[in-house]
């Protein structure tokens, strides 16, 4: 049909199809939006292929993206679990270089051919560039073209039966996520306590500096049956009431400074208010309270911020974030001037500045192209995905360079990451459908099974030491496996399975150590 000559047709009729299919469950389980990439291996068979730029410029948006959301957990993640993600990767791709070896011995497979069966078992596309130069042989691509299909479909089924295989529940890892986001984000508590020590009567509370001695902050002061807003001026009477938020260790700090806890509540003043106020004003983007002077200056004071759904209890060196809802208690008088201050305007935080997302996937293209030699034989490059994915790490975490913004709203991310996913996986899968048949038929079983070996062996070896050894959370192995295949469309399935960001802060942790590992057994296994 001559309508499928125009690609942009083919492209969203296969996502069409794909979602559809991806919604039927069959005993719990579906292919959910990686359903399209087995549509496309189909349109693929039958001569429709995707132009290749529709692939190149799905996977920046979705790699981008991803990063920048990873970004100010990446940092975090890589010093308290980066060992354990590190380990995964260099396990799983040491015994996807001792299968290959393996195999090659075992079906009698030249070496040029074997080192193109790995790099396309783990769907690595620098790692194609390294072999095709360290060998100089045409068959290398020829090995890659063998082990790619499987490849790309075989860690997409080898996640989504993951649990079963591990017999590990999503709920509970889920859980377990949570919980420790707890340990770093203790749960923020608010309670009441009656001025009694001695120590603290007649004292203002900037004389106090309670909040840099307990990390509580103080809300609401009853002092004479009246309820006020606190300044620094504030001072404090014995019998007292005040309201302190924190956490329970905070609190515990509070109590012995202050006095006993009490069941009696503080009514709000005539004039007091406490309002969520959105940051949205990009003046005021990494900023620290300390510098914004809330309390001084208009007798406000942030009680809680509310982060990527998390609540986090803010201190004098917290940085404001672009989206951050933050709890802000002053008078009425006051709280207009401090809405202005961090903006407060939900249609600024729907708006999309796409120049900052252009500037930003320009400068990964930039760094992607950097290499590093090491030696005559061997160069390393981080190739487009890798240096897409560290320049939006690093975005993602500064959140802001001078009047650019780096960030974007939950929204915003969200509709870029699907639509370069759904184009990503449209046209990998009809440029892999178009060589699936030729590839069963002219390349013998023999190089065919060696792929299968290569992807899969690693992956069952090291997901059941990961789990049974080494504790890995179920959602950060995801992450951790995908990215020690440099597995795209990998971490593509993962996105519907969960709502947590684990796979991707794991994934974003562990692919840069993969393409550096693969790229070194490709050279270790070009000598024998």
């Amino acid at each position: 049909m001559a309508v499928f000559d125009a690609p942009y047709f083919a492209l969203f009729l296969i996502i069409a199809i794909g979602f559809m299919i991806g919604r039927i469950r069959i005993r719990g389980v579906s292919l959910d939006v990686s359903a399209v990439i087995f549509v496309a291996l189909l349109f693929g068979h039958f001569g429709i292929v995707i132009p290749p730029e529709f692939q190149d410029v799905g996977l920046v948006l979705f790699i981008f993206t991803i990063g920048l959301q990873a970004g100010p957990g990446f940092f975090q993640s890589f010093r308290s679990t980066g060992a354990s993600l590190i380990s995964v990767a260099l396990l799983l791709v040491t015994l996807a270089a001792g299968v290959t070896a393996f195999t090659a011995w075992l079906f009698n497979i030249e070496v040029d051919m074997a080192v193109g069966l790995f790099t396309g078992a783990l769907t690595s596309t620098p790692g194609l560039a390294a072999a095709i130069d360290s060998t100089g042989s045409p068959i290398t691509s020829i090995g890659y073209g063998v082990a790619y299909p499987f490849g790309v479909i075989g860690v997409i089924l080898f996640i989504k039966i993951l649990p079963r295989i591990l017999n590990a529940g999503m709920d509970e890892a889920e859980k377990s996520i949570k919980r420790k986001l707890l340990e770093i984000y203790p749960e923020v508590n608010s309670s009441h306590f009656v001025v009694e020590n001695e120590n603290i009567i007649g004292r203002t509370i900037g004389d106090l500096k309670i909040r840099s001695m307990t990390a509580a902050n103080i809300s609401r002061v009853l002092s004479g049956g009246k309820a006020v807003t606190p300044s620094p001026g504030t001072i404090l009477h014995k019998g007292d009431l005040i309201r302190a938020v924190g956490t329970r260790e905070a609190l515990e700090k509070v109590q012995f400074l202050i006095g006993s806890p009490t069941n009696r509540q503080i009514p709000l003043g005539e004039d007091y208010e406490i309002y969520s106020i959105l940051v949205t004003n990009r003046k005021v983007i990494n900023k620290t309270i300390g510098e914004l002077n809330l309390f001084s200056n208009y007798n406000a004071t942030i009680t809680r911020i509310r982060r990527s759904g998390i609540d986090i209890v803010p201190s004098e060196t917290s940085h404001i974030r672009f989206g951050d809802k933050l709890l802000i208690a002053s008078n009425r008088e006051c709280m207009q001037t401090v809405a202005k201050i961090f903006g407060n305007q939900e249609k600024k935080l729907s708006d999309t500045d796409m120049f900052p997302i252009a500037a930003g996937i320009v400068l990964g293209i930039l760094a992607g192209r950097i290499e590093i030699s090491f030696s005559e034989n061997l160069v390393f490059s981080p190739g487009l995905a890798g240096g897409v994915l560290i320049v939006a790490l690093v975005l993602g975490n500064l959140g802001k360079t001078g009047p650019l913004v780096w960030s974007m709203s939950a929204a915003a991310n969200q509709l870029l990451r699907q639509l370069g996913l759904l184009f990503f996986l449209a046209a990998i899968g009809t440029y892999a459908g178009s060589h699936i048949v030729d590839t069963f038929q002219n390349q013998g079983i023999n190089l065919i099974f060696a792929g299968i070996l290569i992807t899969l062996l690693p992956m069952i070896i090291t997901a059941f030491i990961a789990h049974k050894y080494l504790k890995i959370n179920l959602l950060s192995l995801f992450g951790a496996i995908t990215g020690s295949m440099t597995s795209t469309p990998g971490l593509a399935a993962i996105e519907p399975m969960t709502a947590s960001n684990a796979p991707q802060i794991a994934y974003a942790t562990v692919y840069p150590v993969a393409m550096v590992l693969l790229i070194i057994f490709v050279q270790i296994l070009s000598v024998f």
